[in-house]
């Protein structure tokens, strides 16, 4: 029963065409600030390229919601419902992946931060 469901799913795609093909998945940072060590100039970039991560997120998300409302309506009644279930499950997932690397990025960096203001802090007093 999966094999025949895998077969259709993969008729269906290519009745409608790929999905997804012109989102591109943005790379994670590849490195962040250590608070331990930076300045308030790296944290300050630090704090940008997490924001311009955060947006290059937002915008593949979109991307991926919009491909696949246009692929299932290019599908019209040709799409059956347990294709378009697939469709959407595979859709949520990359969209959760998404969002759970962007989460697990900004908790990182607000780590350093933490770190930072701690250390700076200390300097202060």
């Amino acid at each position: 029963m999966k094999a025949l469901l895998a077969m259709t799913f993969t008729a269906a795609l290519t009745l409608v065409g790929p999905v997804h093909a012109d989102c591109s998945y943005p790379a994670a940072p590849g490195k962040l600030p250590d608070g331990a060590s930076a300045t308030l100039e790296d944290m300050l970039a630090g704090q940008k390229t997490v924001k311009e991560y955060q947006k290059a997120i937002d915008e593949y998300v979109a991307c991926i919601d919009k491909e696949l409302e246009t692929t299932i309506a290019k599908a019209g009644d040709q799409l059956k419902p347990a294709q378009k279930a697939d469709m959407q499950k595979v859709e949520a997932q990359k969209h959760n992946a998404a969002v759970d690397q962007e989460q697990a990025v900004a908790d990182r960096f607000n780590e350093q931060v933490k770190v930072y203001k701690a250390r700076t802090a200390d300097k202060k007093g």
